[in-house]
């Protein structure tokens, strides 16, 4: 019996540091994306994307994973919590910047704390804030428009807002990120949308087996669209992760040959 026990015990221990460590990986994963009607000028597009960063802090250990050049970092929200120290926010943004220009969208936690405090922290930072707006970026004639919602989760999300803003000029074409995947339900047709990015859901977190509170992060459609949602790099209420691990992204955009 007391064999027995101090087995259970071990095989707990060893559960939980297995945990602790899916929760605290630095793993960027790398993605090549081959879409319809993407601008054949920006074949090759890089965008480093980092979602629910929480209470970590980003590590070099993170940042020299990263041996490609990347031409845009998007934080796909939930940068901090309450009680995050914004010395720790000012850090995190400080070696987000070491790897390109940032754009951010806000998440649910980051209304948490001072959120005031946090919008001035951003432009201080030289951050672009998408909050129902859009950045356009043009090459060889062609255009992309990078457009931010932001937070679904606190009804703050004016798609349609960030949509007329796009459209005050011609696009080619739209890449749509907030933090809650919750937005793909309000994608319309004619919103001309072709990517979406996405984090908020942790994969689930702990996960037991196939079974979660929320869906595994990866790739999937939404009529012409096509939708990432990411496991994200931090956590939440407790420092464990289980089978939906700590991830960042590095994803190139290709146009889909015909």
């Amino acid at each position: 019996m007391i064999i027995i026990l101090a087995l259970l015990v071990a095989s707990g221990l060893i559960l939980l540091a297995y945990m602790w460590r899916e929760a605290h990986q630095n793993v960027v994963r790398i993605h090549e994306l081959y879409l319809d009607e993407f601008p054949e000028s920006f074949n090759g597009l890089k965008v480093f994307f980092i979602s629910d960063i929480h209470t970590r802090e980003i590590e070099n250990k993170l940042l020299e994973q990263i041996n490609d050049s990347i031409d845009l970092v998007i934080i796909g929200g939930d940068l901090m919590e309450k009680e995050v120290p914004f010395e720790r926010v000012s850090r995190n943004l400080d070696q987000l910047s070491k790897i390109a220009p940032n754009y951010f969208v806000w998440g649910n936690n980051d209304y948490e704390g001072d959120y005031r405090k946090l919008d001035v922290l951003l432009r201080e930072k030289g951050v672009i804030i998408l909050d129902n707006t859009c950045a356009r970026f043009e090459s060889g004639g062609e255009t992309i428009t990078l457009i931010g919602t932001d937070d679904p989760t606190m009804e703050r999300d004016q798609l349609e807002l960030a949509i007329a803003d796009a459209n005050e000029k011609e696009t080619s074409y739209k890449i749509l990120a907030s933090h809650n995947p919750s937005i793909v339900g309000k994608i319309l047709k004619e919103h001309e949308i072709g990517f979406v990015m996405c984090g908020h859901t942790h994969g689930g977190q702990i996960r037991l087996f196939k079974w979660g509170i929320a869906e595994r992060g990866g790739f999937k459609d939404h009529g012409q669209t096509k939708v990432f949602i990411s496991n994200g790099y931090g956590y939440t209420k407790i420092p464990l992760r289980l089978c939906a691990p700590a991830e960042t992204h590095v994803l190139t955009f290709y146009r889909k040959s015909k």
